[in-house]
């Protein structure tokens, strides 16, 4: 039966970046400073510096001495809220590098009424092509749109910076599932494929093709989570290949009520990337499961809209310190017969 509009709307409450004189807060680390690489095991997630005000984190964790960035939610409180760029030259260090665009594509305003700020990014790197993937929605409803565009640059400051946008990749107009929170993953075969979904019916997948990055011909979605119960508070998939095994990360239960959130991450784990997920337990995923990967912990609330970029788990959390503001946070992932696992560290 088709789902009624959650009593919260799905996840995406994102508000405008701290002002200035909170911006310059600095969350002193100790013994983190160095190259680019990945982060130190035990890092606290609260140990970084600069603008980190990020919500819906997609990371690229730098390599042998490359920048890392971060694209996010963009401004919830501003007429054309774009796609969030911060950098970092060793992962602890962050500015504020700009937005994607200036201007949203006019197309997304007439694919989905009333949107102004887009949302929850992903991004993937093929055949030495940036596939930027973002969602176009608005609150509580599932009228929306999953877009790609196109680039050979993430820095805005590199000359050949350019996005091109490459148009929809699927709308949920009609569909009794919800079209944000895309996450990308080849198969063993080099396919891709999009993971995506927020409340409505769950999780879902769908086969994307190369090089244009779009979905198949006549591809259609495949259920992969859902959580049994009303309103179904399950989004912002992410699958992530490991060791032959494919780990459908997820968030769930309720964010974006500051230090009120409940929102968590977890997990489960297929042999082939169309499933089925199950959980630690044996139970699926489709049925309610889920393996704990990271919850609140004392000030540091609701952490969850993760991606991984290498050994590093990227999310945002809201914090106590910031008087329930929201903020990136990343820490090391690790593996424990086989399952990955987070840990907030030391305080």
């Amino acid at each position: 039966m088709l789902q009624t509009m959650p009593s919260t709307p799905a996840r995406r409450r994102p508000r405008m970046r701290l002002a200035a004189a909170v911006a310059v807060v600095v969350l002193m680390m100790s013994g983190c400073a160095g190259s680019a690489g990945p982060l130190a095991e035990g890092m606290p997630a609260g140990d970084l510096t600069g603008d980190f005000f990020t919500h819906d984190p997609a990371l690229v964790a730098g390599k042998d001495g490359e920048p890392w960035f971060v694209y996010s939610t963009g401004n919830g409180d501003v007429a054309d809220g774009n796609i969030q760029i911060r950098r970092s030259t060793d992962g602890h260090n962050w500015e504020y590098a700009g937005e994607v665009w200036k201007q949203k594509p006019a197309w997304l305003t007439a694919a989905v009424p009333g949107v102004h700020n887009l949302w929850a990014p992903e991004l993937y790197e093929h055949d030495g092509t940036w596939y930027l993937y973002y969602s176009a929605s608005t609150f509580g409803k599932n009228l929306s749109v999953i877009a790609l565009a196109t680039n050979t640059a993430l820095d805005p400051a590199d000359p050949a910076y350019e996005w091109v946008d490459r148009g929809q990749v699927i709308s949920s107009k009609g569909e009794r599932f919800n079209a944000i929170d895309p996450g990308i993953a080849e198969d063993e075969n080099g396919t891709p494929w999009m993971t995506f979904g927020s409340f409505w019916t769950g999780i879902q997948l769908v086969q994307l093709q190369w090089p244009t990055g779009l979905r198949a011909d006549n591809a259609e979605p495949l259920r992969l989570a859902d959580r049994k119960a009303p309103p179904n508070a399950i989004e912002a998939p992410y699958i992530l290949p490991h060791d032959g095994a494919y780990y459908l990360f997820f968030s769930r239960d309720f964010c974006c009520r500051g230090l009120e959130s409940t929102y968590n991450i977890a997990v489960g784990k297929a042999d082939r990337i169309t499933g089925p997920y199950l959980d630690a337990d044996g139970k699926a995923l489709l049925d309610g499961g889920g393996t704990p990967v990271l919850a609140s912990d004392g000030g540091r609330t609701g952490p969850g809209g993760q991606s991984v970029s290498g050994d590093t788990l990227a999310f945002h959390y809201y914090a106590e310190e910031l008087d329930g503001g929201f903020r990136l946070g990343l820490l090391h992932l690790e593996w424990k017969d086989g399952w990955p696992t987070a840990s907030w560290g030391r305080n």
